[in-house]
């Protein structure tokens, strides 16, 4: 297979799998708690469907253009990329049951037992008859195929049964006298309903508690659903389709961007397949009949499996009160200086504040809006919003300020992936509290993350603020590392105002003092901030570049990091996703070292610092080195000024780096070699030092109050 290396670069979708491959790792991972192991293998699951969903299918729309001698990264065809991505998924695939297979048996040795259709005991059997005629059977939609014109349209990565009904026909062939005829077989499909929770807890028996899949649920009452009919055997197996999930935006001018979305959303449904996952003991008759009448052919990706697909929904396994089998929940920090009982816009005002998620306390962020939303003296807040929680408190205190008089402008990004119909919701919600919206800037998407608030204090007015590397949402805030910085920093709010005008009028450029703002100045002065790092080195002067993001592929920056390595510019960088930059590669990246982290909580904060000759520059984002982010986008890059905190992201960045137990290294052989630690070296798990570090600043805070 090809590695999808030129020597330069590594394709960036292998390199995503390869991350998903670390995820697949944690579930493989005897020091996991068994039922986070289980939590790992959902992650896996709906990530890959995330991919298929979108790279693989704009890899297939390129493989079917009609352009077949175009490479692309890494020297090969899409055609070829297709069948490589094709190869990796079975493997990790089959990698992912063995797993599965593992952490059953061990969790039967702590006598939770997952059960099938053929394995319920006497104990059970009337439970799951009676929660499948009272709860199940309602919500099913069974549908028989065989006579139907137009098969019908199945729904992107939901659960079906595919069932096989051989008929019974000797009877009627020997009262007519005639040879007995071949068996008639009869197809049918059953989609599982998404409104009832998918793992089924069966009564405890003893010390021993039981969980049995809604799939098996339906397989033990098959004679039940198809009762009317006279067969001779019945069997179900798992399918899957996943489909091209790219938005086509209509360009009707009459439609607002509201309904353009909306229709689009829609028609995802109706995507081309791009996967299409069965269960492999499927019989082939069975098999080739959804195949041909799906219109399923060799180019699409057709992927053996196991019994059951759609793992994702391990991600919410019960925790049936074992709560020995999970992470350690630690209490979400302080932070020092902040409290949640006075005024948190009069301690802004002294001086900034960083939040770091998930170790410390999210609430200070509602905190803040929510005070901005009472204080007679706040006449505005402005803010952007891309992903947002189910029930999200952000929006309940933007809609009081709106109800108290203030002037609340939301620019609500509608074309947040797999969240437009949440972001529309909240949209229309907005809309009816007189909410001012804007919808976004055409063919940028905005992904910055940031608000800003005017409030009139002594005859003129004052911001307030906060910038931050991650999503306004309290819910992800709870398993994300991301960082926000709360500032009064007038000038960078000035900027922050700025961008604000640019989102309202925005065929007028502005220019930013502080903040570095894509897509127009961030790729310029990133490389202006590299090239100052390869003049120091070649002068002789200290020179280093530490970056930490969620994804590195744009080439154009790429060689610039190559050209500082061969200037002698040391490089530490923290990439928990995809990596197209190989490091250690004498002559072209010798002097660049990387890792990635994956462990309990997602990496997802970005943080740049510069060397800058022992008199360090240090940066938050929310973008990563993708060309998307630096020219497709409207991200923000913020300037850390305050010295507290700029040693606190150096800290935690070097706390990052120590780690000898979730680090593994990027590499050309895309193998994820863990980082080993020496033998006299100590335990040094990244994410639980750096919630550590920032106890250690809580209490070092509380005893400087005595």
């Amino acid at each position: 297979m090809n590695t999808g290396s030129n020597y330069r670069y590594i394709d960036r979708e292998k390199s995503w799998l390869n991350f998903n491959a670390r995820v697949l790792q944690e579930a493989a991972d005897e020091t996991v708690p068994l039922l986070d192991r289980l939590r790992f293998l959902g992650i896996f699951s709906n990530n890959l469907d995330e991919f298929f969903r979108v790279r693989f299918a704009a890899i297939r729309r390129l493989s079917l253009s009609g352009e077949t001698g175009v490479k692309i990264l890494g020297g090969i065809t899409a055609q070829q990329l297709l069948k490589d991505i094709t190869e990796i998924v079975i493997k990790q695939q089959a990698d992912s049951l063995k797993i599965l297979s593992d952490i059953e048996k061990q969790l039967e040795k702590e006598n939770i037992i997952i059960v099938n259709e053929n394995e319920l005991c006497q104990e059970h059997q009337e439970y799951v008859h009676d929660l499948f005629i009272q709860k199940v059977s309602p919500e099913l939609v069974t549908i028989i195929l065989n006579d139907l014109a137009e098969f019908p349209l199945l729904k992107d990565t939901a659960g079906y049964l595919a069932i096989k009904l051989v008929m019974n026909t000797e009877a009627k062939s020997k009262v007519l006298g005639l040879v007995k005829p071949k068996n008639e077989i009869r197809y049918a499909i059953i989609e599982k309903p998404k409104n009832i929770n998918r793992i089924v807890v069966l009564p405890s028996i003893g010390e021993k508690q039981y969980i049995m899949l809604l799939d098996d649920v339906i397989r033990y009452n098959l004679s039940s659903i198809f009762n009317i009919f006279d067969y001779k055997s019945i069997s179900a197996h798992m399918i899957k389709i996943t489909r091209d999930a790219q938005l086509d935006i209509d360009s009707d001018m009459s439609k607002s961007m509201l309904q353009k979305i909306a229709t689009s959303v829609k028609d995802r449904r109706i995507g081309e397949p791009v996967r299409f996952v069965y269960d492999k003991t499927i019989d082939k008759d069975t098999l080739a009949f959804f195949l041909n009448r799906m219109k399923i052919d060799s180019t699409d990706s057709i992927i053996p499996g196991g019994r059951y697909h759609n793992r994702r929904d391990y991600m919410d396994f019960p925790n049936l009160g074992r709560f020995d089998l999970l992470y350690q929940q630690k209490k979400q920090l302080d932070v020092p200086g902040l409290s949640l009982e006075g005024s948190i816009l009069n301690k802004i005002a002294t001086k900034d504040f960083l939040i770091s998620a998930p170790y410390q306390s999210y609430s200070y962020l509602i905190k803040f809006l929510r005070e901005a939303a009472l204080d007679p003296k706040v006449s505005s807040i402005k803010i952007t919003l891309y992903r947002l929680a189910k029930n999200s408190q952000i929006i309940s205190s933007l809609i009081n300020a709106a109800k108290n008089g203030k002037r609340v402008v939301v620019q609500i990004e509608l074309q947040a992936r797999f969240d437009e119909a949440n972001n529309i919701s909240y949209a229309e919600q907005m809309q009816q509290e007189g909410i001012e919206l804007i919808f976004g800037i055409k063919g940028l998407k905005v992904h910055s993350k940031i608000c800003v608030i005017e409030r009139f204090e002594e005859g003129k007015t004052k911001r307030y603020g906060f910038i931050s590397t991650g999503n306004f949402n309290e819910s992800t805030a709870k398993v994300y590392t991301d960082v926000t910085l709360l500032t009064s920093h007038q000038q960078i709010l000035k900027d922050v105002s700025k961008i604000f005008d640019f989102f309202e009028i925005n065929y007028r450029l502005h220019r930013y003092k502080h903040l570095i703002v894509s897509p127009h100045y961030s790729r310029g002065k990133f490389y202006k901030l590299i090239d100052r790092e390869i003049h120091n080195a070649l002068a002789g002067r200290p020179a280093y570049i530490n970056l930490k993001m969620n994804s590195l592929s744009d080439i154009a920056m790429i060689d610039k990091l190559y050209d500082a390595s061969n200037a002698g510019v040391k490089m530490k960088l923290q990439i928990r996703g995809i990596c197209s930059l190989i490091p250690g590669i004498k002559g072209m990246s010798e002097n660049i070292e990387a890792i990635s982290i994956v462990d309990n909580f997602l990496e997802h904060s970005r943080l740049f610092i510069f060397c800058n000759d022992n008199n360090p520059e240090v940066f938050i984002s929310s973008a990563d080195f993708m060309t998307r982010n630096l020219d497709g986008r409207v991200e923000v890059t913020c300037p850390i000024y305050q010295d507290d905190i700029k040693k606190q992201l150096m800290d935690t960045f070097e706390v990052g780096w120590k780690g000898n137990v979730k680090a593994r290294f990027h590499s050309e052989k895309l193998d994820n070699k863990y980082r080993i630690r020496k033998e006299d070296e100590p335990v040094f798990r990244a994410q639980l030092e750096t919630y550590n570090y920032y106890k250690n600043q809580q209490e070092t805070s509380k005893d400087n109050l005595f």
